[in-house]
Order: structure tokens, then sequence, then C-alpha cells
């Protein structure tokens, strides 16, 4: 046990080095599971994901469509809110950015923010900036496996930093909803649930945007 607290402290001073730790967190080795409510059922015989909103054609595809669309791979450091961060963490999924470029999700000019639909009514906002970055992904593999239901499976969104990539803009965890179901473009803000409830709307880790 000494050993893995050791091992943990020294991987957590190299990351710091390197600049990936935001303040106040602290690195874990584990993939701790936080949500609210119960983790729901999936039937792929039941299952849809719509895109709707400020779009010029509102999308909806079952589960084996959904699969059909570009694959995209990402690796990234994600930062929850209750102060753990992981490092080098490995994606799969669709890009929302990809859909645009390909003109298979098309919103309209007054479209700037986008909710995110989950299971049991869940949402959380981000700007279609942010969701347009690198490091924003509609998931439905981590590190190479499918999702376990308890982390969001068949799909949730991630959010996380890519070392190196200033340029692109960070948030917390839990603005990448799990057992996602829909994106809603929008021309204003919409907070989500956590949101409503004082945490942050921007939630940028960098700046310890927590609570309001």
């Amino acid at each position: 046990m000494l050993k893995d607290f050791l091992a943990r402290r020294e991987e957590e001073e190299r990351v710091k080095q390197e600049g990936r730790l935001p303040p106040g967190q602290s690195l874990t080795q584990r993939f701790p599971v936080l949500h609210y409510g119960p983790v729901p059922r999936f039937d792929p015989a039941t299952w849809d994901f719509r895109v709707f909103g400020l779009v010029e054609e509102e999308k909806r595809w079952n589960w084996e469509e959904f699969n059909r669309l570009p694959r995209t791979r990402i690796k990234m450091d994600i930062h929850c809110v209750t102060r753990w961060s992981k490092f080098d963490t490995e994606w799969e999924g669709v890009s929302v950015k990809t859909l645009i470029n390909e003109g298979i999700i098309r919103p309209k000019p007054e479209a700037r923010f986008v909710l995110e639909h989950c299971e049991y009514g869940f949402t959380t906002n981000l700007p279609l900036a942010v969701v347009l970055g690198d490091n924003f992904l509609l998931a439905t593999h981590y590190n190479g496996q499918p999702l376990e239901p308890e982390h969001g499976y068949p799909l949730r969104a991630v959010i996380g930093t890519i070392p190196g990539r200033e340029d692109l803009k960070a948030a917390y965890f839990w603005k990448g909803g799990k057992w996602l179901r829909g994106l809603q473009f929008l021309a204003h803000d919409s907070p989500g649930f956590w949101e409503q409830a004082g945490y942050h709307n921007e939630a940028d880790p960098w700046k310890e945007q927590r609570f309001w």
C-alpha cells in the first residue's frame, strides 16, 4: 500500500510540474463513479439519439445508425469538480466537430449553445464553441472497451484537457453528461441540472469555477 501511495505521489508531482494538474485537484489512478439517480438499462431496440433545435434538419439515429457515424479517438486528462483528476485517458466515439464539418449536422447561424439531454431528464449545457473543440466527444468507448454502465454506457459526452492545447476551453467532467440521448442547439444559454443547483455555469478547472 505504501508503495502504491508513493507511486501516486510521484506521478502527481510529475503532472504538476508539466502544468497539467489544475489548482485544488489531486491525481487518482482509479475512476470514481459519481452521478445522480440510478443507472438506466440500455435496450438497443428502443434507444435513439436526437439532434434538434436550431439545426437545418433534425436528426434521429438508432444505435446501429449511430455506430456508423465517423469515429474519432482522443487522449486527454479529465478533471472532476469533486477534486480528482485522471490523466492520459483514452476515448473513442463521435466528434460533433466532424459531424458539422462533414455536413451531417448543420446548425443554423443563430445557434450559440448546446444543451445535452440525458436519461431521466438530466441536462447540462455548453457553448457551441466548446462542443466544437477537439477535447469534446460523444464517447462509446473508454481505454479500448465499451463504457461500463455506471460510466454512461452506451453513450456519454466527455470533455477534458489535451496537453499542449491551450487553445481549447476546458470544463469539469460533469459537463459531459452520462447516458446521453440528444443534443439541442440553442440561441441562448440554458443552465442544466447541476448548474441550476448552484454549480458554476462555465466550470473551468483552471479557474476553479466549481460553484457560484
